[in-house]
């Protein structure tokens, strides 16, 4: 499940490396994060690290299960935050059980 959702996420996160289009949508990381727990009730659901154009970010994806939103946020070095993706009726995927045992 992870793995399909990071997957995922990363696929959002590709957005980010075309800042001039999203340049609006950029702030200090902490302001940013204070927006979305105070005005969407999202919680941090999943991240990592993204490497583009030789510099290191961190891709996160913010979620609500209260109101099935959903943010996707890119972080650089200095701390600057941008929003490249935002949705609704966010979901989790659900894992297939592996039952134990010899195959017949």
């Amino acid at each position: 499940m992870f793995k399909r959702l990071f997957a995922t996420a990363l696929a959002f996160g590709m957005a980010a490396t075309a800042p001039p289009a999203f340049a609006q949508n950029c702030a200090e990381r902490e302001h940013v994060i204070t927006k979305l727990q105070d005005s969407y009730a999202e919680e941090l659901a999943f991240g990592g690290l993204q490497k583009s154009r030789g510099t290191q970010s961190v891709m996160e994806v913010w979620t609500s299960k209260e109101t099935g939103s959903y943010t996707v946020l890119v972080t650089q070095a200095n701390g600057i935050s941008c929003i490249v993706a935002v949705g609704t009726d966010f979901f989790e995927a659900i894992p297939k059980i592996k039952v134990e045992g010899t195959p017949s």
